[in-house]
């Protein structure tokens, strides 16, 4: 999967997060930022995006993925 392809899935399933993608197709960044994280630890956070990307990871389509996710407050402490 592209990156441009990621980035429709995942605003698809999760709107109220604002997400950006990068990579060559194989190796794949994400990033998301959103009030849905507020109170969830890390682990908690990353199974919230593979819930969404399980489907295509499952199926081959998408490979290495790398997520990072943030609070808008925690983004506007970066």
């Amino acid at each position: 999967m592209s990156p441009a392809e990621i980035l429709e899935v995942l605003q698809s399933e999760a709107p109220e997060v604002t997400w950006s993608t990068d990579g060559d197709g194989y190796h794949n960044q994400v990033e998301g930022v959103g009030a849905v994280f507020e109170g969830l630890n890390v682990v908690k956070r990353q199974q919230y995006v593979y819930r969404i990307l399980n489907p295509y990871i499952a199926d081959g389509r998408l490979h290495a993925v790398s997520i990072r996710t943030f609070t808008p407050a925690e983004k506007a402490d970066a």
